[in-house]
């Protein structure tokens, strides 16, 4: 724990517009386009902070926020025009935000890393107010994007498995994160409690709908089990794509440790998702005997033996093959006929 940790301070899920790069003619054009954000970023932010005090201290931001998403690029193509470098201009911009108000930016990008050439990784980021990144977690569940299980032994001996669960123990708390939908996998937000997580910061790009939403609940679900902040930044639509712009928009929200919803914003840009974080409070409950502290109940050896015996997605399936966006639905389904004739699904 750090020595000099900050009670209570306010965070804010800050919900923007993505301005996608797929129509950027190549690297340069994207390049434009992404440091075009990062300055409409920095009013925004800027003017957010007057708004709502300076005693707020995290800015956490949507998914893939200065590129949008790939659609039909091959993942060459899209490792060349949209993915940062681990220490390239776009950090080195945020950073500089970051240091003239002193907070914490989360948010997340596709990044290249020279460990893995020829790929990308979907990576959640938190920059602290220093203006150094204190944490990269890779995006592990991933439907058409390269993950470290793809390559998972390679992996782990670059980064450990400290390094595919990184938690960064801060002046506000042990902050964790998790890209869209991996807020549905339990396992993810739970090796990262194991590693002390308190606050998880959820960047995503999401259909927003109010009723009966599996991301919805699944939001409240991993705040109560896990006993936890959950931070969720959505866009506020998604610009030059055909798809139409409102589709991912809306519902940014702030969950406390004990599932309640304190700040949620509706549809469009906009700085309402901001709430309170009591982590003297969170410490206190996640420290009190009795029924409601989850966490310490936690038998863990019980689950330990079926997990190390079932093989659901394989792993390693991108170490030594070339590379076709085709590779992961045919990956999953040959999973899907592996399970079914195994009577499992």
């Amino acid at each position: 724990m750090e020595e000099n940790t900050i009670d209570s301070f306010r965070a804010l899920a800050l919900q923007v517009k993505c301005h996608a790069v797929n129509q950027a003619r190549d690297r340069q054009e994207a390049g434009s386009f992404m440091q075009n954000t990062i300055n409409r970023l920095a009013q925004q932010i800027a003017a957010s902070l007057a708004f709502i005090g300076f005693d707020c201290r995290l800015i956490v931001l949507p998914e893939y926020f200065l590129t949008g998403f790939p659609m039909g690029e091959s993942i060459a193509a899209w490792a060349e025009k949209a993915c940062l470098e681990m220490a390239g201009v776009e950090y080195d911009a945020l950073s500089k935000i970051a240091q003239k108000h002193s907070i914490f930016i989360a948010g997340n990008a596709y990044e290249l890393d020279p460990n893995f050439p020829g790929l990308y990784f979907q990576t959640c980021f938190v920059i602290n107010p220093s203006g150094t990144v204190v944490l990269r977690y890779r995006r592990l569940n991933s439907m058409f994007a390269p993950t470290p299980h793809d390559v998972w032994n390679k992996y782990l001996d670059c980064y450990g498995l400290d390094g595919v669960f990184p938690v960064a123990k801060t002046e506000i708390g042990n902050l964790a994160a998790l890209a869209s939908e991996e807020i549905l996998y339990p396992e993810v937000a739970r090796c990262l409690a194991m590693r002390g997580a308190e606050i998880f910061l959820h960047s995503t790009s999401e259909v927003y709908g109010k009723e009966r939403a599996p991301k919805e609940a699944a939001k409240i679900c991993r705040a109560v089990e896990n006993m936890a902040y959950v931070v969720s930044a959505n866009t506020a639509g998604i610009a030059n794509v055909p798809i139409p712009e409102a589709s991912t928009d809306g519902g940014s929200k702030i969950i406390d440790h004990r599932g309640l919803i304190l700040a949620q914003t509706g549809a469009g840009e906009s700085m309402a998702a901001f709430a309170e974080i009591d982590l003297a409070a969170l410490r206190r409950d996640r420290r009190r005997p009795g029924l409601h502290n989850l966490l310490s109940r936690q038998r863990l050896e019980l689950y330990a033996q079926s997990y190390s015996q079932s093989h659901f997605y394989p792993a390693n399936t991108m170490l030594n093959q070339p590379l076709d966006r085709k590779h992961f639905i045919q990956t999953q389904q040959q999973t899907i006929e592996r399970l079914a004739n195994l009577g499992i699904i």
